[in-house]
């Protein structure tokens, strides 16, 4: 089943440019839901190539405690799964070319209910899904309609998985791969860069698909080290992180939230565009 996605144009672009993408998470309605909106709004300009936007969810599991606290904080403030679809269709008001994927868990999905919900995704303007709990056993579920709507199903490969355990993985994935690169839950570590690359390329040797890190990216240094031999790099808690500081006493948004978020996103990209190639680019 092929089809090609606003992630897979932007791809093809950056590799012409010979660099790694910059890919964002934020928390749909994170700290409220126009605050959210407004960061959202400004990520392209800040240099986000692709935007991974996170489905609040009430157990987060693979999540660490900065972006179960951002769930916590959207869902305290009345973000459900249509308003960040709603979000999603809004920005696409004005931006028609930044891929935007979903990320989450399968539960808010599976009582929105799951058809209603790809259908209502792919209206929206969404071009992906990351959903961190459905395996590759249970592709009929979920993967696979997805596909027939022309949205991309992005699946995790971690440290673990195994020659073994790969094929099935890469089975029905398109879009791009998400390489975890510390096993365990997000946020919580740094990656080993020479162990995070040499992964990366056992997996190329598998898949045509890009491969995107993640998990553990915090600095501008860290992703320009990352990015030098993957494909793209993803920064989430540190951003969610800025969101938490940057709010009063009382957890509510301040005037400092949304340029801090976007200041850092313009850091984090300016070390990615400072001229740096990686090997798959270079032809």
């Amino acid at each position: 089943m092929t089809f090609e996605t606003r992630i897979d144009r932007r791809f093809a672009a950056l590799k012409r440019e010979g660099r790694s993408a910059l890919v964002t998470f934020i928390t749909a309605g994170d700290p409220d839901y126009d605050t959210s909106a407004k960061i959202l709004a400004g990520l392209p300009e800040a240099g986000a190539d692709i935007i991974e936007l996170g489905m609040p969810f009430s157990d987060p599991m693979a999540d660490g405690p900065v972006i179960q606290a951002s769930s916590q904080r959207a869902i305290a403030a009345g973000q459900t799964m249509r308003k960040t679809l709603a979000m999603v269709a809004d920005f696409r008001k004005q931006d028609q070319d930044t891929p935007l994927v979903l990320m989450g868990y399968y539960n808010p999905i599976y009582v929105y209910p799951s058809e209603k919900f790809l259908d209502d995704a792919k209206a929206a303007g969404v071009d992906g899904l990351i959903v961190v709990d459905v395996p590759p056993e249970a592709d009929d579920e979920l993967c696979l309609p997805a596909m027939k709507r022309g949205l991309s199903f992005i699946r995790l490969a971690t440290p673990t998985t195994d020659s073994k355990r790969l094929p099935a993985v890469l089975a029905n994935s398109s879009g791009f791969v998400y390489y975890v690169s510390i096993t365990g839950i997000t946020g919580t570590s740094a990656p080993d860069v020479e162990e995070v690359h040499a992964h990366v390329e056992r997996i190329r040797g598998a898949t045509a698909l890009p491969v995107v890190v993640g998990f553990g990216v915090k600095t501008p240094e860290q992703a320009r080290a990352i990015a030098a031999g993957a494909d793209g790099v993803v920064v989430g808690s540190a951003l969610v992180s800025t969101i938490e500081r940057s709010l009063d006493a009382n957890g509510k948004p301040t005037s400092r939230t949304v340029p801090e978020v976007l200041d850092l996103v313009r850091s984090l990209a300016s070390g990615l565009r400072a001229g740096v190639t990686h090997p798959s680019m270079a032809s």
